[in-house]
Order: structure tokens, then C-alpha cells, then sequence
């Protein structure tokens, strides 16, 4: 029945407050609560242990302290000095030395000037302990910012950055070969936002050719690909088009959620692919977690049994 679900309906409750409040009081609780199925912990320690059990496993990973769209100056700050401490804890912790952010995490819904600073602050940290940083994209409001903001930091010389493209929205063609042209690493993903119409394609199978077409150029032109999807179609298709074009397995790596088809990242690993992980942490959990439950709408069932339990 959760199937019949739209994506719309998760979408809001991803912006209620009162649901947030109460998943932060039960979501977390013990290591077995429900949201843990798709969310590491709250802290960066407990996101360098899960790190460390899927490394073990053959897998790569890259770490997400949650959290967007923040209101000040101030927050957009304390944010950016969280991930800072991050990097250094996870250089600490010895895990995979990458990263992923999104922008208006640190201030790009205030100004684009604040957020550029801002990820300079983290990219000079990264740097110094030889990480990889991976810009989300986010809802389409934001997506010209984030990609002129990638490219004011990319022509001064920053390169241990690359961002993320969807293929939902009707624009990624044009993006993607404008990040090809710089050199830029993407990751290409469906997306998982409410989008209108008029930017986005809504019928599945416009999404699917989309990133179909994008995956080809990107494998074929693009610097070091990540293809991050679920979609057993998707991945045969790429398998299928590195085979016939003859681009080795370590020219582009396969993406994965966290705690999604680990069936899947591990029948990759055994066939020699490089998968890496997205591995999300922190207390502003809820609304991540509402979008996955949107994509996959069945895992309400899950997240209901869990919520009993918790009682």
C-alpha cells in the first residue's frame, strides 16, 4: 500500500516541525531505532564506525554531517567549523578521506559571497589532510548558485572538489557538459526534491532516460564519474557501456545510500567495481531521512513497525 504513496506527501512532512521534534526524541534512541536503518548516528564518531564496517567489506565511503539551509551568518559558521572538526576527526579515525556538503549549509541561502568563504574554509582544511569534498545539489532554487559557486572556487585554483548533477532537472544536460569542459568531477544522481514541471521531468521514464544520456557522456567525457543509483537498469547499462568503450573499472565508481541494496554494493565489490558509500550523520537527520522514505515509499511499512516498538 505504501507504494501509492506520492513523493510530495514525504516532502512535506519533511518540513514539519513538530515530527521533527518527535523523531529526534525516538529516531535515535537505541541502535536498532529505525531511522539508523539509513542514518550512521548523530555524532562523527558514530558515522567513523559505520565507515570503518562498510571499508571492511571493500567498500569506500563518503562522509554528510546533515543539515541545509541555515539562517544566519552565525549558524552558517558554526557549521562550517563543524565540518573542519569533522575532517580532522575522520583524518583521525583513519576512513576514507572524503566528504560530501551541501551549500546552503553554509550560507548560500543568505548570500553567495558568505558561502564562498565559507567552503573555502573547508576545502583549506580538506586540503591540508588530502580530502575529497563533493558539493550536494539541492532543490532547483539553488542549483545556478551552487554551480557558479563550484566554478568561483574551481578557477582559483581549488581542486579537490567536484558536485553533484540530477537528472530529473531539464537543465543537467547543458551543466554537465559544462562541468566536463572544466573538468570537473560529477557525481549524477535521479534527485529527490519536489520539483515544478517547468524545470523538472516528472514521468519516471523521462528521469530514466535522462540519466541514461547523462551517464553516457559523463562516462564517455567526464573526469572520474560517480554514477549514483539503486537501479539495477542503470548499473547495467553502465556496465554494459564501460565494457563496450573499453573504460576500465577504476576510471569511475558506482554510488550508493547508506543502508539501501547492501545486497547490491556488495555483489559490485565482488566483480572488481569501486562503490562508495554515502554515509550521513548528525542531529538534523529528519528531513534526509523523509526523502529516502520518498523514493522508496514501502519502507514506511519498516519506519511504522519501528515507531511501535518504540513505544
Amino acid at each position: 500500500m505504501f507504494e501509492a504513496v506520492p513523493r510530495a506527501f514525504f516532502s512535506g512532512l519533511a518540513g514539519s516541525h513538530a515530527l521533527k521534534q518527535a523523531a529526534s526524541r525516538y529516531g535515535m534512541r537505541r541502535p536498532e531505532s529505525f531511522a539508523r536503518r539509513f542514518v550512521a548516528g548523530e555524532t562523527v564518531e558514530e558515522a567513523i564506525e559505520a565507515a570503518r564496517e562498510l571499508e571492511s567489506t571493500g567498500l569506500t565511503v563518503t562522509l554528510d554531517l546533515l543539515g541545509e539551509s541555515v539562517s544566519s551568518t552565525e549558524a552558517a559558521a558554526d557549521a562550517t567549523l563543524a565540518y573542519v572538526s569533522a575532517i580532522e576527526a575522520i583524518d583521525r579515525g583513519g576512513v576514507t578521506r572524503n566528504i560530501s556538503l551541501k551549500l546552503t549549509q553554509l550560507g548560500l541561502g543568505i548570500d553567495r559571497a558568505t558561502s564562498v568563504d565559507n567552503l573555502r574554509r573547508v576545502l583549506d582544511g580538506a586540503s591540508s589532510h588530502e580530502f575529497f569534498v563533493r558539493i550536494d545539489m539541492e532543490s532547483s532554487l539553488y542549483t545556478s548558485q551552487t554551480l557558479e559557486t563550484l566554478e568561483t572556487v574551481w578557477n582559483i585554483g581549488y581542486r579537490n572538489v567536484g558536485v553533484v548533477l540530477q537528472s530529473y532537472l531539464k537543465r543537467s544536460m547543458d551543466d554537465a557538459r559544462r562541468m566536463i569542459a572544466l573538468g570537473v568531477p560529477v557525481r549524477l544522481v535521479k534527485g529527490a526534491y519536489r520539483e515544478p514541471r517547468s524545470v523538472a521531468f516528472t514521468r519516471k521514464a523521462d528521469v530514466d532516460e535522462a540519466y541514461l544520456t547523462l551517464m553516457q557522456l559523463l562516462m564517455r567525457d567526464g573526469k572520474y564519474p560517480a554514477i549514483a543509483t539503486h537501479d539495477t537498469a542503470m548499473i547495467d547499462a553502465t556496465k554494459q557501456l564501460a565494457s563496450a568503450h573499453q573504460i576500465g573499472k577504476d576510471r569511475f565508481e558506482f554510488q550508493m545510500l547508506y543502508g539501501i541494496r547492501r545486497d547490491l554494493q556488495a555483489a559490485l565489490v565482488a566483480d572488481g567495481y569501486r562503490v562508495r558509500v554515502y554515509v550521513p550523520y548528525g542531529r538534523e537527520w529528519f528531513p534526509y531521512f523523509m526523502r529516502r522514505l520518498g523514493e522508496r515509499p514501502a519502507n514506511a511499512g519498516f519506519v511504522l513497525k519501528s515507531l511501535m516498538r518504540e513505544r
